[in-house]
């Protein structure tokens, strides 16, 4: 009989240890770390290797020191940041244009290195017009002066902020509402009729012009939402024609004897009563009124709708994935028409803010390009309730700061439309900001997979062995 040799195990094991320390990594080192991981996970070559190995639950630990770094790094990277560089480099460009467009800055460039205070007083004396006519004017005569130019900034954001929380509320949906412009104007058509025609007791009759301009948004955005769910039909083609009929319908009824003002030929309404006006918050020698607290309820309505209520997590999860959303039991048309309504019952807020709050009368500007400029406002504050509200704010300040810096500079009002398309550049495209400002989230992404691969590789090499 011949004999049988039957191999130890543990030397082989040993052996495939010993092996395994001298692996290359696939980073191209030798890491004796690597083996001491193997060693520890397969207990010395008696077990086999787990499903997690020593080097992976190592990195884990490794990431745990790193975590405070990481969310300095989120916090830097993240939406909030990128949408405040976006508008800061807006100011920068929209600086150097301005400066280039000043005869008076090429003659104080003659004489820089004599006089540079000269020079950078020029480059930087329209935003310090900006400034005075949005914020803060410390050149007024007394405490109303100054206090002014912050309160029409309040006063000019009000309707962007609701027209806004309209737009964002649809794009948290999915779906694109590029009708506030129609929206605003049913708002402030049905709400001005409901203000000059109707005679009704103080607090009641401001009440029933809000639900009138509630109704006429709804009314209008809902017919979007309709078309939608029942035809198929885009959004964007409807609200766009929507906005087209809003816009001569109203400047038709201005033109009849239900709308347009007795003895006037000018295409505009009567005035609305006394009892359907908002109440001015700080006195006559200011237009800032309560509509401006409307809009923070709206906004605070919006939120809580959003992350407090099921219809909003309705709505987020059709936004996200309709055919997900169909799976999971959620009534897809039913949340378009709904969301539709809801966004243009905030967009009709904005045009009732004109009507009783600013305007005190219907005329065919009523709605400006607050609708459109909604949409800027809404893509800056990241379709969220309180980046809209800010959004709403900062652009305020650029329509009312921008004609002080017109009168006092001479630099055109224009200026400040481009540094909004500036804004809405950047904002759309957040990897150019990011490349800009050397902000890449993936960076430290790719640097930490690329590190765990090199330790998880070398566990295989050596387990391999």
């Amino acid at each position: 009989m011949s004999e049988k040799t039957t191999p130890e195990p543990q030397a082989t094991n040993h052996s495939g240890a010993q092996e395994s320390a001298g692996t290359q990594v696939p980073g191209g080192t030798t890491s004796e770390a690597v083996a001491s991981d193997v060693v520890l996970d397969t207990a010395g070559g008696q077990m086999p290797p787990s499903a997690v190995p020593a080097a992976t639950q190592r990195h884990g630990r490794d990431h745990d020191r790193d975590s405070s770094g990481s969310v300095l790094h989120q916090i830097f990277t993240g939406n909030a940041m990128v949408s405040f560089l976006s508008v800061l480099l807006a100011i920068v460009l929209g600086g150097i244009l301005m400066a280039v467009t000043n005869p008076k800055v090429a003659v104080t460039a003659g004489y820089f290195f004599a006089q540079p205070g000269d020079l950078l007083t020029e480059v930087i004396r329209p935003y310090t017009a900006l400034v005075q006519g949005s914020i803060f004017n410390w050149a007024g005569a007394d405490l109303a002066a100054q206090l002014y130019p912050i309160t029409e900034t309040l006063t000019v954001a009000t309707p962007l902020i609701c027209a806004g929380l309209g737009v964002a509320l649809a794009f948290r949906a999915g779906l694109f509402n590029i009708g506030a412009q129609g929206q605003i104007i049913f708002g402030a058509l049905f709400g001005a009729y409901v203000g000059f025609a109707w005679h009704l007791p103080i607090g009641l009759h401001l009440l029933v012009v809000i639900l009138a301009g509630l109704v006429g948004g709804a009314v209008w955005g809902g017919v979007v939402g309709l078309l939608k769910a029942r035809t198929g039909a885009h959004e964007v083609i409807v609200t766009i024609m929507l906005n087209y009929i809003a816009n001569f319908l109203l400047l038709f009824l201005l033109t009849t004897p239900a709308f347009q003002r007795k003895g006037s030929t000018n295409p505009i309404s009567p005035f609305l009563d006394s009892t359907a006006l908002f109440p001015e918050l700080l006195g006559p020698q200011f237009r800032l009124h309560a509509g401006f607290l409307m809009a923070i309820a709206a906004t605070a309505f919006v939120w809580w709708l959003l992350n407090r209520s099921t219809i909003g997590f309705e709505f987020r999860a059709v936004g996200a994935n309709p055919s997900a959303a169909r799976t999971a039991g959620i009534n897809v048309a039913r949340s378009t028409i709904l969301v539709m309504a809801i966004a243009g019952a905030l967009a009709g807020l904005a045009g009732v803010a004109q009507v009783s709050g600013t305007e005190k009368y219907l005329s065919g500007g009523v709605a400006a390009s607050i609708g459109f400029d909604a949409i800027t406002v809404a893509l800056l504050g990241r379709s969220t309730p309180w980046g809209t509200f800010f959004a709403g704010l900062l652009f305020g300040a650029f329509r009312a700061g921008g004609v002080a810096m017109q009168a006092q500079t001479q630099t055109p009002i224009d200026i400040v439309l481009v540094i909004q398309s500036l804004i809405v550049l950047f904002i759309a495209a957040p990897p150019l900001v990011r490349a800009i400002f050397g902000l890449n989230p993936r960076k430290k992404k790719t640097t930490t997979s690329g590190t765990a691969g090199s330790r998880t590789g070398g566990v295989k090499s050596g387990a391999a062995a």
